[in-house]
């Protein structure tokens, strides 16, 4: 194929695309959210929570120097779920932790303000400097798949841009949770941490046939690993064998929506883990848990979305302890 026939038919793919796979996606997307009145429901219940956000009363007092930080991945989709996430964390803990945010790459100026006015003590690394010390210690020349996957992939960058180059123990939090009462179980790995930490999905969700993560990683891989919270130490990292296995991976079932958390299985493979229990750090709440908690935690993904917009995280600050 010459280069004028590969032109037309990238063109002709990606009219395609637009014309058929991407409306057809977004009205599976619709029926499967309950229509468009529902859908509309959940956005303008998300607007609320967005202005709520912004009406957080700041973080008070000196962080605790003695705990890891927290990590956070955001940007300006997600600085209202990353405040609140962190938000309950502290008012749950009664104190505050060092934490960190570090850009998407999307954070702009009205971003960092927001979370800085709410958090601080909390530090920002923006995109500019992540770049620039990814480049230092990933160089696309040896690392082009991680370099590849994580321009267009961006969960693999609680990996990259949270561990390359650091060290010590680091905990990433996903922004899309909430706490509910102590979390005694985090504070306490907190605390001490010795060994690596995580949550429990409902299913493996790897995105990988399981023989093939076990063939690479040399060692049988541990069930439901979810990275809603994952407690690494940095310097551990082996990133030659992550560049390995992402490109073995890719070249043998091509690229998937899980590839951070299939990696981050693979690492915990053979050693000893902190594994949160799952029946107080709870993925997918259904719609009566949204309203009545019992959990201490929330990881609200796929359709508990809706009790999270529309219920939870009201709910979360009724549940603040008094100051």
């Amino acid at each position: 194929m010459n280069a004028r026939s590969a032109a037309r038919a990238f063109g002709l793919g990606r009219a395609v695309y637009w014309l058929w796979h991407a409306p057809a996606g977004a009205v599976r997307k619709s029926l499967a959210e309950g229509g468009p009145l529902e859908q509309l429901r959940d956005r303008r219940a998300h607007g609320e929570m967005i202005r709520a956000a912004a009406q957080l009363p700041p973080q008070s007092g000196p962080a605790a120097a003695d705990r890891p930080e927290l990590h956070f991945l955001t940007g300006k989709k997600f600085w209202d779920q990353t405040a609140f996430c962190l938000h309950t964390f502290q008012a749950q803990s009664g104190g505050a932790g060092p934490a960190v945010f570090h850009d998407d790459g999307s954070a702009d100026e009205a971003t960092v303000d927001r979370l800085a006015r709410l958090f601080p003590a909390a530090r920002w690394r923006r995109a500019e400097i992540i770049e620039a010390e990814i480049d230092a210690f990933l160089p696309a020349a040896k690392f082009p798949v991680l370099r590849e996957r994580r321009a267009h992939y961006p969960n693999l960058r609680k990996l990259t841009d949270v561990h390359a180059g650091a060290r010590g123990w680091r905990l990433v939090l996903d922004s899309d949770m909430l706490f509910f009462r102590r979390p005694d179980f985090l504070l306490d790995w907190l605390a001490a941490p010795a060994r690596p930490l995580h949550m429990l999905d409902v299913q493996d969700s790897y995105g990988y046939p399981r023989p093939l993560l076990e063939s690479l990683a040399g060692a049988p891989l541990p069930a439901r690993v979810n990275v809603g919270l994952c407690g690494l130490r940095s310097e551990t990292l082996d990133w030659e064998k992550l560049e390995f296995w992402c490109r073995r991976l890719i070249e043998a079932e091509g690229t998937s929506y899980y590839l951070e958390q299939a990696l981050t299985a693979m690492l915990l493979a053979g050693q000893d883990r902190a594994i949160a229990p799952a029946e107080d750090y709870l993925l997918l709440p259904d719609e009566d848990e949204c309203r009545s908690p019992r959990a201490v935690l929330h990881h609200y993904v796929a359709h508990s979305k809706r009790g999270y917009f529309r219920q939870a995280w009201r709910v979360a600050l009724r549940h603040r302890p008094a100051p």
